[in-house]
């Protein structure tokens, strides 16, 4: 089983790199301002929008950056691939889990996604500090692990029967059942995929690490079944990836595009009921 999540209650703080990735899909300026106001000493911050995602593609609501513009930011960000990195945001949401699926893309190990919350972390005693610092810049070369993403294609060879893939939808039920749309200008799922709503990875707030989300994971998708996952816009498919590498899910990949990527494409099919 990978450790994926980690508690402040049992972690050695030490030594290690903090990055800051609070948000708001309501109000995209929130988080920058909240780190402003405090953060994890040390900590840098990344943004959704325009660190964690390329805006000027088409391929979705919240496209990947290209392996140069991600190299960049490791760089300025002062990354090592040996440095053991802490990321958070407010508890319970998914941009911890972007990033931390970032930096497994870019061979960043020892990266974990920080179970609390900001404000919980502060009132455990983790020092806070107002000071923006200007980490020295890096050298690092990415090692790509292009295994964990799946592209448009894979997804339609995927759909085709040809790759032995099980697609897992994060989305609310009422999405993934085509019921409703709040967003995307298609409602429905991609073709033959499960679904598992991402929102039941947490309890009281907060990522629940708990044996019974491995059970119930486990009663949609097997362990040894190869698993590509997506939702809307690739965010909050994240947690969802990270929780079954959690629970020993070996072999699964993320759909960064997303829905709003596949209905994207010229020929759109999708599935409702």
């Amino acid at each position: 089983m990978s450790e994926v999540f980690k508690s402040i209650k049992n972690m050695d703080i030490s030594n290690a790199k903090w990055i800051d990735t609070r948000f708001s899909l309501q109000d995209s300026e929130s988080g920058r301002k909240k780190f402003e106001e405090g953060h994890s000493n040390g900590a840098i911050y990344w943004h959704l929008e325009n660190d964690l995602s390329d805006m000027t593609k088409k391929t979705g609501r919240h496209p990947l950056p290209d392996k140069e513009t991600l190299t960049s930011l490791f760089r300025k960000s002062g990354l090592d691939l040996d440095d053991r990195i802490l990321i958070y945001d407010d508890g319970g949401s998914p941009f911890a889990a972007r990033a931390w699926w970032i930096l497994q893309y870019g061979g960043f190990q020892n990266s974990f996604i920080v179970t609390e919350g900001f404000e919980e972390l502060a009132a455990h005693g983790v020092p806070v500090s107002r000071n923006a610092v200007m980490p020295e810049q890096s050298n690092v070369v990415p090692v790509w692990d292009d295994a964990i993403f799946a592209s448009c294609e894979f997804v339609e060879m995927t759909v085709e029967g040809k790759t032995g893939n099980v697609l897992l939808d994060a989305r609310s039920a009422e999405r993934y059942r085509g019921e409703v749309e709040p967003i995307d200008p298609i409602a429905g799922r991609i073709p033959g995929a499960l679904n598992f709503d991402w929102e039941q990875l947490k309890k009281d707030g907060s990522f629940n690490l708990h044996v019974e989300v491995g059970e119930q994971l486990s009663r949609v998708v097997k362990k040894d079944e190869e698993v590509v996952v997506y939702c809307g816009s690739g965010v909050t498919a994240a947690p969802l990836f990270a929780m079954l590498k959690q629970n020993g899910y070996e072999h699964v990949k993320l759909y960064v595009g997303s829905f709003s990527d596949w209905i994207s494409r010229e020929i759109v099919e999708v599935e409702k009921g």
